[in-house]
């Protein structure tokens, strides 16, 4: 009969396998939802300027291939990035997304299908680190340095929280609601008052960037780990220092508390070891079975009582991400899963644990079911990414693909990516494409696209040409190469192929996979 883990008083677990296949067997029904064929939104998130309310869904049409989904595709289709961050609500009906593309997304989860709600694009990086508060009126999103505090309901901004000199890798939420901690790649952790806007203590010692961040169960403690391989506590009220709780030695990329009457805390490194400890001790409790690569992110499902730790392997030339699922109290394996597709770098359990939310390299969110599984688990996006391409001979056609693709399209539909579609880019002023959130670099520049200006670019750099731009770095050294992807832009950019499609009678999406 039901009862609690004798190991574990606080957790709630069926001792008998038909009431677990029951209860996960709910939970799927009550996710499982029609096909979601994807949005495309006009503004992208590489050059922006400020957070704007979803627009209406339509047909994707610069998507990178062709994916019919099944009859219940719950998947998150709408960033234009790969996706770095994810958090569900305590009742998973809402969804907080943090992409490449500059944005986090607001979904609703009980939606049929799914739905944007918001989308805030204020970011000036990747956003890599987003929260939903649990009072469900806020939401937090950090991307580059700086954190932002959202209200739900109508989109605004609350307050911009800046200070960090590097970007902002993690944010945890005190147990009280009242306080947030970011810990950023410029070795230090910040705590911010959600009430008052203002900055509370710097917490310093880390020898590398800090990669994870945690609260105590009684909200006392701050605990933070970091590329240099420690685990710290500190204290939260006062950001004094009190002890390396652990030395791993190597890389630690994700920490996170585990629920119930201990403090514990569970991590996972960049030498494939995941481990338990005490959080009042430093003591282990459990060390996970060892994996072929790095662990990248964890996710807690406080009843039935789970925790999901993720990362990628290499497998034969290439690599593969998997999530493996544990049950809380006595460490055993329930379930694993293996996408092909590369990394895992976040994910969240839907309700009592039946999905696993979670984003790699594409641009969407995949949602895979945990339990009952199915006999053949299946992925959408292609397989390679359009920017991981290798057997392209034309080699303007491949800089363009490795260089560009990841945030522009080139047909007039182009979609939600990091950037502006560089449809007819040859003769356009820089930052006049009607609807996308330019950065003021662009807004208030001189240029006009042309071979000369984008061979400076590429030549100079985004960085040194275009001072204050978002663009990422993406500077090619050889002007052999430079003069091919210009040679190539002037011809796929140029729109008659796409004007010449339209009279044929192809569809957009037809059009998409020619370019």
């Amino acid at each position: 009969m039901p009862g609690k883990d004798k190991k574990n008083p606080g957790w709630f677990w069926p001792q008998s396998l038909q009431m677990r296949a029951l209860i996960f067997g709910l939970g799927a029904f009550l996710l499982m939802q029609p096909v979601w064929h994807g949005v495309e939104i006009d503004a992208g998130a590489a050059e922006n300027g400020g957070a704007a309310t979803a627009p209406v869904a339509k047909a994707d049409a610069s998507s990178d291939a062709s994916r019919p989904a099944g009859p219940f595709d719950p998947s998150l289709r709408g960033h234009g990035g790969p996706v770095h961050a994810i958090d569900l609500n305590e009742t998973k009906t809402r969804a907080l997304t943090g992409s490449f593309d500059y944005s986090s997304i607001l979904w609703d989860l009980s939606a049929k299908p799914p739905k944007q709600i918001r989308r805030f694009d204020k970011h000036d990086g990747w956003v890599k680190a987003v929260a939903l508060h649990p009072d469900g009126r806020r939401a937090l999103s950090a991307g580059g340095g700086a954190i932002w505090l959202w209200d739900t309901e109508s989109g605004e901004a609350l307050y911009q929280f800046r200070g960090h000199s590097a970007e902002i890798s993690a944010i945890a939420l005190s147990p009280d609601g009242r306080w947030a901690a970011s810990a950023s790649s410029d070795r230090t952790v910040r705590l911010w008052n959600l009430e008052t806007g203002k900055a509370g203590p710097v917490l310093k010692g880390h020898k590398g960037p800090v990669n994870a961040v945690a609260f105590s169960s009684d909200g006392k403690t701050l605990y933070s780990a970091s590329y240099d391989g420690t685990i710290r506590s500190w204290e939260s009220g006062s950001g004094k220092f009190k002890r390396i709780l652990y030395r791993h030695g190597l890389g630690i990329n994700t920490m996170a508390r585990l629920p119930g009457g201990k403090e514990l805390l569970v991590f996972g490194a960049l030498d494939g070891r995941a481990l338990v400890i005490d959080g009042t001790t430093g003591e282990r409790v459990h060390q996970f079975k060892e994996r072929q690569g790095p662990y990248l992110a964890n996710a807690i499902q406080e009843k039935p009582g789970l925790l999901a730790l993720s990362g990628f392997e290499k497998k034969g030339s290439g690599i593969a991400g998997f999530i493996h699922v544990f049950r809380l109290g006595d460490w055993a394996p329930i379930e694993e899963y293996e996408d092909p597709r590369g990394p895992i770098w976040a994910m969240d359990f839907g309700a009592i644990g039946a999905t696993i939310y979670y984003g790699g390299k594409d641009d969407d969110v995949t949602v895979w079911q945990v339990s009952p599984r199915r006999a053949f688990e299946t992925v959408s996006g292609p397989i390679p990414r359009r920017f991981e391409v290798k057997n392209i001979k034309d080699q303007g056609e491949l800089q363009f693909a490795r260089k560009c693709s990841l945030c522009h399209t080139l047909t007039s539909n182009g979609g939600n990516r990091a950037g502006p579609t560089l449809y007819r880019l040859f003769g356009r002023k820089a930052g006049t494409l009607p609807g996308y959130p330019y950065s003021d670099t662009l807004k208030n520049s001189d240029i006009v696209w042309s071979a000369e200006t984008i061979e400076l670019l590429f030549g100079l750099g985004p960085n040194h040409y275009l001072p204050g731009t978002k663009m990422p770095l993406q500077k090619i050294a050889d002007p052999k190469k430079r003069e091919a992807l210009i040679a190539y832009l002037k011809i796929a950019s140029d729109g008659e192929s796409e004007d010449k499609s339209r009279k044929d009678g192809k569809t957009g999406k037809e059009i998409s996979k020619e370019q």
